[in-house]
């Protein structure tokens, strides 16, 4: 059974191959030189005293390449779950070889259990393989760039999960549908959908978020309005935080009531006179608009008076959860997985011949 899985999936396995080659062959010739920039720009920059310049123009090597690595790791499973999938029973139905396979010697629930087994396993091995070669190839820009959530799809083990998943809900949506490209489009749009709600709504509670104040200061708050019509008010900024995810900024006052509008016009009427609702903020702090140096000096002076009963607030996730919340995503799609391929042989075994 071994043996005959095998000799449906060498076309797949072969294009499986040939891509893992050609991405090795790019990483290999590419990937050493990047290493070697690292290593003689950036890594010696604080000497020189000229980290930000350095790090800007070290980003800019090979950029293209990259942005195509990323995606290549987002769409990998995507693709495992798309063409591998749909076709494993699907195609035995569209083609009634079924009734064969299911009168010989071997089980139906073994017959499935060995293609589930063998593609499956395929499956994460090119996905795991792809995302760790691009995590190697890619860790001197995750190391300047300092954004480990930002590529938390496109590193390390997460994208085992994924095509994991995306392969059994493949095999699934097939077996259900018995044909080929409705299975096949049923299980990229379930895909996706699953993929972005757990995104946003359930990676952000894997794991209780860090909760920090900061003082309020002229790098950590500027001046505007929510909406076009509203009234202007101090906002925070988002403070740098080295590989942290930040869930939310917002300014708080002592008693836990958040900071108004009403209160910073009547404690710094100066600042509302002096920007007229632009929004001044320090250099390299993404200012909105030019505001004269005493627009500046305003913010500062109401900054401190505010600062006295208000703090900003920040909610993230600090770098050091990254590695349990990528076990634990990963643990899930897993789980999921299974799930879905258990259904699977219990459906097939039930079927009628």
């Amino acid at each position: 059974m071994i043996r005959m899985t095998w000799l449906q999936f060498r076309t797949q396995a072969a294009v499986a191959v040939s891509g893992l080659v050609i991405l090795a062959a790019v990483l290999a010739l590419t990937g050493p030189n990047l290493l070697h920039l690292y290593d003689t720009v950036v890594a010696t920059c604080a000497a020189h005293g000229d980290c930000s310049t350095a790090s800007s123009s070290f980003l800019k090597n090979d950029r293209s390449l990259q942005i195509g690595l990323d995606a290549l790791v987002v769409i990998v499973p995507g693709v495992i779950g798309l063409f591998w999938g749909p076709p494993l029973v699907a195609r035995e139905f569209e083609t009634s070889t079924f009734r064969l396979a299911w009168t010989q010697s071997v089980t139906r629930r073994r017959w499935l259990a060995v293609k589930l087994g063998v593609i499956g396993l395929a499956s994460v091995a090119v996905a795991g393989l792809v995302s760790l070669a691009v995590t190697w190839w890619s860790s001197p820009v995750d190391r300047v760039n300092m954004t480990a959530f930002t590529s938390f799809d496109q590193r390390d083990v997460v994208s085992i999960g994924y095509a994991a998943f995306a392969f059994a809900l493949g095999v699934t949506a097939g077996l259900l549908i018995r044909r080929i490209v409705p299975a096949m489009a049923i299980a990229l749009s379930v895909f996706v959908a699953v993929r972005l709600s757990f995104t946003h709504w359930v990676r952000p509670h894997l794991l209780g978020p860090i909760h920090r104040f900061v003082a309020l200061n002229l790098t950590t708050v500027g001046f505007g309005s929510y909406s076009s019509s509203g009234p202007a008010t101090l906002k925070p900024i988002a403070p740098t935080i080295p590989n942290g995810w930040i869930y939310s900024t917002q300014i708080i006052g002592n008693d836990g009531h958040a900071l108004s509008a009403q209160y910073v016009a009547r404690v710094c009427p100066s600042l509302v006179q002096s920007t007229g609702g632009s929004t001044p903020s320090p250099s390299g702090t993404g200012a909105k608009a030019q505001v004269p140096q005493s627009a500046l000096q305003a913010l500062q002076a109401c900054a401190t008076k505010v600062g006295k009963t208000y703090r900003e607030l920040v909610t993230y996730q600090p770098g050091s959860h990254f590695w349990p919340l990528q076990w634990y995503e990963l643990g899930i799609y897993l789980v999921v997985a299974l799930i879905l391929a258990a259904i699977c042989v219990w459906w097939v075994r039930r079927l009628a011949a």
